[in-house]
């Protein structure tokens, strides 16, 4: 999967189709919180209408959602955290960027969909001055933390929210 970068317009192929990110829109709103993973993977990531809630009740720029298209077909959905903090203080001491959330359609999974995803993250992330990229994950049966280890994150040994924290050098990924 060559030539992925992710940013919103540009273009991949896994499928034989280009794979982009779009920005929601009223225009794709019902088809983005229409995504839907497997039943057995709901435990461990929200539905696309609560992240989207929780984007806007964040200040502007916190968060990143976007659609994933193969060609003219919706697969996934991801949204990205922008510099927060996450020191326990709240003072700022512990700035970091990620991916907040990754919702693949169940027909679509095992298609290079979430690799694209975290990839387009990467990039983003890079092209804001990034240097790493973190990410939460509930750990067990049908959860991705072997996903997210194949792809080079690394547990912190942190837990958020009750969540394994994973990091991920971008040099690392998507160079």
């Amino acid at each position: 999967m060559t030539g992925m970068t992710g940013v919103d317009g540009a273009q991949a192929t896994t499928t034989g189709s280009p794979l982009r990110l779009v920005e929601i829109t009223p225009g794709n709103f019902e088809v983005a919180t229409g995504i839907r993973v497997h039943p057995d993977q709901e435990f461990a990531v929200s539905p696309v209408v609560q992240s989207l809630a929780e984007a806007y009740v964040h200040p502007p720029g916190v968060a990143w959602p976007r659609l994933i298209m193969d060609g003219e077909r919706p697969v996934g959905f991801l949204m990205a955290f922008i510099d927060i903090d996450w020191s326990d203080r709240g003072d700022g001491s512990l700035i970091r960027s990620g991916l907040w959330r990754l919702n693949i359609a169940a027909a679509e999974q095992g298609c290079g969909y979430g690799r694209f995803a975290v990839e387009s993250v990467a990039a983003e992330l890079r092209r804001r001055g990034a240097t790493e990229m973190y990410v939460t994950w509930h750990e067990g049966e049908h959860g991705p933390e072997d996903f997210y280890l194949r792809l080079g994150f690394r547990k912190t040994g942190e837990k958020s929210e009750g969540e394994a924290v994973g990091v991920l050098a971008l040099d690392r990924l998507g160079s």
